[in-house]
């Protein structure tokens, strides 16, 4: 549809205004600028929304956005349809000075907006990032700053997180876009490192060798990549080997369930084979000075 023709065939009521100028009807000019303003919005509403939802329809499949996503951003889609439909219903209505005072007052209150909604613009801009390069989903076990928890739901402002105590926060999106996120169930497998301490005088090959068989018998551990051990670190008071480990499809439950059942069966394997797991020492040296001591002693012996 030519909108300069609509334009032009609009101004000052257009025909459907003449039409009913010239069969006598009262304030012809206005009834008709009203409808041509109606027509005008309708047709560009119905057409846009025709023509623009099914190319979003084929960008989001193309993209894989979810379906939390696709909604939010088609709702920004019909509200632009409806402003283009605004505008250009103005324009075919004749009711063109109209708009311009329109645009130039709505430019004025964007800019004040704009300077007193800062943080709110901040967090929506935020959220159209998490949208478009989807860092985490709805369902994703996620850390940042010192916190962490399973994402329950992803607004253009806030995201919504539930602890793993049970508590629910509500995130800015720019604190979960300016730093750094942490989503340990992005990929389809996640790797666990678990240190077992033994002693000095502990059998370091047996030790190893128990380690890797817990890890091959456990059910959850995969084959492939296969588990490994490591000895990474001599402490103050034990040999730290550590375990490398991986798990498929993984959750904040299998992570916490498989490390811990992992971990108890090395330690009961541990006691079984007489393999000390040494907790930290501390020595203490110092000595006790006393003033004044010959006063006392002379004292009891008078």
């Amino acid at each position: 549809m030519n909108t300069g023709l609509l334009l032009q065939a609009g101004g000052g009521g257009g025909f459907i205004g003449r039409f009913l100028a010239q069969n006598g009807v009262p304030y012809a000019e206005s009834i008709g600028g009203v409808v041509s303003f109606v027509v005008a919005f309708v047709v560009i509403y119905l057409v846009g929304r025709a023509i623009l939802f099914p190319i979003l329809d084929r960008v989001f499949e193309a993209r894989g956005l979810e379906t939390h996503a696709i909604r939010p951003l088609k709702k920004i889609a019909g509200v632009l349809v409806v402003f283009v439909a605004i505008a250009v219903a103005f324009g075919f209505a004749g009711y063109g000075n109209f708009l311009t005072s329109l645009a130039t007052i709505a430019a004025a209150a964007t800019l004040a907006i704009g300077f007193a909604m800062q943080d709110v613009i901040k967090n929506f801009v935020s959220g159209v990032f998490i949208f478009t390069d989807r860092p985490f989903k709805i369902g994703d076990w996620i850390e940042w700053d010192g916190e962490s928890g399973i994402v329950e739901d992803i607004s253009f402002r806030v995201s919504r997180v539930r602890t793993f105590d049970n508590e629910l926060l509500t995130v800015p999106n720019s604190q979960l876009t300016d730093g750094v996120v942490k989503n340990p169930v992005a990929k389809d497998k996640l790797r666990l490192k678990v240190p077992f301490g033994i002693g000095y005088d502990d059998d370091i090959p047996k030790a190893t060798e128990i380690i890797m068989e817990e890890a091959e018998s456990h059910e959850d551990i995969m084959d492939d990549p296969a588990p490994s051990v490591r000895l990474t670190e001599l402490g103050d008071s034990s040999v730290v080997l550590q375990s490398r480990v991986w798990i498929e499809n993984p959750s904040r439950a299998d992570f916490v369930k498989t490390r811990g059942e992992y971990v108890t069966n090395v330690k009961e394997r541990f006691d079984a084979e007489d393999i000390n797991i040494p907790y930290p020492n501390r020595t203490l040296h110092g000595a006790l000075q006393l003033e004044g001591i010959e006063s006392v002693v002379s004292t009891a012996d008078d």
